[in-house]
């Protein structure tokens, strides 16, 4: 039997939507279980695509966000020329296709998005219902195969390790994920998020605060605010959020890119909706309450709010969340 040729994936830019990608991972794994699968992606996805079982090997992406390079597009495409078959582009953008194209892989898969016609030569529709269905959307492009919630692996070790250092005992801690890259009108209050870990504590649970460095100035004041919480918010890896997210006893996350991990590592988690929808970009997880007031001006998606008033997230009370914690515990 001829060997299946291997397939690269262009993979995306965000936290989040890098777990996601999972869906069309296991997809494509599922249809071509002797191919090899490699993802090009920035190196912050390290930790996550080494998490992935369907993935032989990670590509780094050293592109910025908002610029073209095409020098170094066309450097990396040629030197990937004749080594894949196929290749999946996850992104929407025009200068996402350019890589597989430059390698001149025969089959180079997409959505259509930015006019990419001959970059991407099977273009795949995406119903109108699935488009901000990020995960759902990712699923579509392999053609097939079972949906499947995305599972990271955890590193029961490290695991260990990381809980004797931060003084913590699995399943007695409750994550707080009050980030969120977009902007702020993802972000529930730091004044909610206090008043929710105070709760908490209360009730005997450890209160633990994860984030990226970014995130320090808002997971500082919800600390300030509520006395005891644990603020590791800039001070842990990636790859040991993932072991310890795992191994709290429930989490509550704006929608963000932990939001994700939490459910990919089978957390119990609170996701708390703004300017987003739960019904587009859910935690794909079994247990999970999915808190959003669904106000007439919602979901807006922007970045920040436009009518000034935030009501969406500002008028959402800490009991509501509080009573999804604990139905969950």
């Amino acid at each position: 039997m001829a060997e299946s040729p291997s397939i690269l994936v262009i993979g995306p830019r965000w936290v989040g939507d890098m777990v996601m990608a999972q869906c069309l991972f296991s997809a494509l794994r599922e249809l071509h279980p002797d191919a090899a699968i490699d993802v090009i992606a920035p190196a912050w996805a390290a930790p996550l695509v080494e998490r992935m079982p369907e993935i032989r090997a990670r590509i780094d992406a050293p592109f910025s966000r908002k610029r073209l390079e095409l020098g170094a597009r066309f450097r990396l495409g040629r030197a990937l020329k004749d080594r894949y078959g196929e290749a999946y582009v996850m992104q929407g953008s025009w200068k996402s296709a350019l890589v597989p194209f430059f390698a001149g892989i025969p089959k180079r898969v997409g959505h259509r998005r930015e006019m990419r016609y001959g970059l991407i030569n099977r273009i795949i529709p995406l119903p109108a219902e699935l488009k901000r269905k990020t995960a759902r959307a990712f699923h579509t492009l392999a053609g097939g195969g079972q949906f499947r919630a995305p599972k990271l692996t955890v590193d029961m070790e490290n695991q260990r390790v990381l809980l004797e250092r931060h003084g913590l005992a699995k399943g007695g801690f409750v994550a707080l994920m009050p980030g969120a890259e977009f902007g702020p009108a993802k972000r529930w209050p730091s004044a909610a998020y206090a008043g929710l870990a105070r709760a908490l504590m209360q009730r005997g649970l450890k209160v633990v605060l994860f984030g990226s460095k970014n995130d320090q100035p808002v997971t500082s004041e919800i600390a300030g605010l509520a006395p005891g919480a644990i603020d590791l918010a800039g001070q842990t890896t990636l790859t040991d959020v993932i072991d310890l997210i795992a191994a709290a006893k429930v989490s509550v996350s704006n929608d963000s890119g932990l939001m994700h991990v939490a459910a990919a590592v089978g957390t119990p988690i609170v996701g708390v909706y703004g300017s987003t929808s739960p019904e587009n970009t859910p935690p794909l997880a079994e247990q999970r309450e999915l808190v959003w007031l669904g106000l007439d001006c919602s979901p807006c998606h922007q970045k920040e709010c436009p009518l000034g008033h935030l009501n969406c997230l500002n008028t959402l009370e800490v009991g509501r969340v509080l009573a999804s914690v604990e139905r969950l515990l």
